[in-house]
């Protein structure tokens, strides 16, 4: 199972939100790539990045920041938020990004969004938020009438990398994943799902990974040390 450290970026920042509101915002790091560093040190392999303003402004807003992190270090990472054509998508991977995150406009113009995924097969991911079982889009900020389901299977069989599945409420609550609803979207579509919002505990990883999810990403336990790294990793990678 693979365990991706979530940095969010919100006016320079490294922050997190509750339950995406831009409102109730925590500041961790003033320097978001000392920030990704120091994962990198404590045995990250991967890395999750958002744009929040980007998310929010529809446009990305912290790109230079973003560039700076995969200068400064030597694992992969991905980033969403604010992506909304195809030149930021190639900006992104020729600067080094490994994968990148599409939500807001794979629902909006599917076409698009199926456009891309064949023009850069196996490096975008569909990033999809809910809120009570429904898509949320422009940065959380709104709720569709699209259930989560229904839009991951219209993507099923495109060259995706992966599938990012937040759910909203739990997301920096501290209170769990949404367990069956993790699991459902997994056996929904064919490529991996990565679970994203209120993994708090180890005994969260462990569960996950018994239930078959191949990743998750994880934030605010990781920020208020709730959760170590190390143990977290030792959970995901040892064999059982």
């Amino acid at each position: 199972m693979q365990l991706l450290p979530a940095i969010d970026i919100l006016n320079g920042k490294c922050v997190r939100l509750k339950q995406g509101d831009y409102g109730r915002e925590t500041v961790y790091a003033d320097n978001p790539v000392e920030m990704a560093k120091h994962w990198v040190c404590l045995g990250a392999e991967y890395l999750h990045i958002v744009d929040l303003d980007g998310a929010r402004d529809k446009e990305p807003i912290n790109r230079q920041s973003v560039y700076e992190i995969v200068k400064a270090i030597d694992i992969p990472v991905e980033i969403g938020g604010g992506i909304r054509n195809e030149k930021t998508i190639r900006d992104y991977l020729d600067a080094g990004i490994d994968r990148v995150v599409i939500g807001t406009l794979a629902l909006k113009n599917s076409d698009w969004f199926q456009k891309m995924c064949q023009q850069f097969p196996d490096k975008l991911v569909l990033g999809i938020d809910a809120r009570n079982g429904f898509v949320a889009t422009e940065g959380w900020l709104e709720t569709s009438q699209t259930s989560a389901v229904e839009l991951a299977q219209n993507f099923r069989d495109l060259p995706l990398a992966a599938l990012v599945y937040t759910d909203i409420a739990k997301d920096g609550m501290m209170e769990g994943p949404n367990f069956d609803e993790m699991t459902a979207m997994q056996r929904a579509v064919p490529f991996p799902v990565i679970a994203s919002g209120g993994v708090s505990s180890l005994d969260d990883i462990r569960k996950l990974r018994q239930l078959g999810l191949p990743a998750c990403i994880i934030g605010k336990a990781l920020y208020e040390g709730t959760i170590q790294l190390k143990d977290a990793l030792n959970i995901a990678t040892t064999l059982q």
